[in-house]
């Protein structure tokens, strides 16, 4: 039987170990994070898996810390997992399993290194995304890749629908990958950087609208940033507007910003190309915004961004 250490969080960390635990591994240590009482957790427990099937789990504020370290090496491990782990892994922790350190990655590497690869494929209107099992080194999502798999993005997919094939995604790709990696027969392909980039990760305020922007970045942005993530906003004369779902309908006269207006019973963007959204879902200054409050709430019938 093969031992491992996982370092996993959100729901690519619970299926992952669950995968592991109905593949036989014995699970030594499960490492988590603590939840933050300021975001928003809509996710599932790793912690609380560990808790159900008696796996010990600890929440350091540092992985790499000596203690941790020592602990790891001390279960003297055949693998580290690591499945959606927010912290970068050294050195010293890679090292101190005999057989490797693997780590799942939300896109199809070599695209899309580093951070919510998921909401920089959808911003970028990419088609597809996936998972990628691969090698880990002392360097971000750059080792070889054992197996990979790819999920569609169909055009108006918000950004927790992807996650949702990416986990499953993930889940099937480790169940595939699990016996040869324990039979030492797993292929480990290089990566040639050279066909994708790294991205970091993003904040609330990278959520502001660019009112200049085309119609179709306009509707990937929003879709990509919509819940439960913070949302796609912009400072408005009457408030912050926050556009959580818009869907493409056809075109208009080009707007010299982008213009939010009211008709035939609809919310409309008249972006600055002549492209226009249908905007479904949308708050002004804290309450919903829609066409039957709009006229009350915007005196002079279009909001700019």
């Amino acid at each position: 039987m093969s031992r491992a250490i996982v370092f996993a969080y959100h729901n690519v960390g619970v299926r992952c170990l669950k995968a592991l635990l109905g593949r036989g591994v014995d699970v030594a240590l499960v490492v988590t994070h603590q939840d933050n009482p300021e975001e928003h957790i809509w996710f599932e427990s790793v912690a609380q898996v560990a808790l159900e099937h008696g796996i010990p789990f600890i929440s350091p504020d540092d992985p790499n810390a000596p203690e941790v370290v020592e602990r790891v090496r001390a279960a003297r491990a055949d693998f580290l997992f690591s499945f959606y782990y927010r912290h970068m892994l050294k050195a010293p922790l890679l090292e101190a399993v005999a057989r490797g350190a693997y780590n799942m990655h939300g896109s199809l590497l070599p695209q899309y290194r580093g951070r919510v690869p998921i909401n920089w494929a959808i911003i970028h209107g990419e088609t597809e995304t996936g998972a990628t099992l691969h090698q880990m080194n002392v360097k971000p999502d750059n080792g070889p890749i054992v197996d990979q798999m790819a999920v569609p993005i169909l055009p108006d997919d918000s950004a927790d629908e992807v996650f949702a094939k990416v986990t499953v995604a993930a889940e099937m790709v480790l169940w595939r990958s699990l016996p040869g990696l324990m039979a030492g027969s797993a292929p480990h392909t290089q990566q040639d950087l050279s066909l994708g980039g790294y991205f970091g990760g993003r904040k609330p305020e990278d959520g502001r609208i660019d009112a200049h922007a085309p119609a179709e970045r306009l509707h990937n942005f929003v879709r990509a940033l919509t819940r439960p993530f913070p949302g796609a906003f912009a400072d408005t004369g009457a408030g912050r507007l926050l556009l959580w779902k818009t869907l493409r309908a056809g075109r208009a006269a080009p707007a010299a910003r982008a213009e939010l207006r009211s008709a035939d019973g609809k919310l409309w963007l008249h972006c600055a190309d002549g492209g226009r959204l249908a905007v479904l879902e949308a708050e002004l200054d804290g309450q919903p915004l829609n066409s039957d409050n709009f006229a009350a709430r915007v005196a002079s019938g279009a909001l700019a961004l």
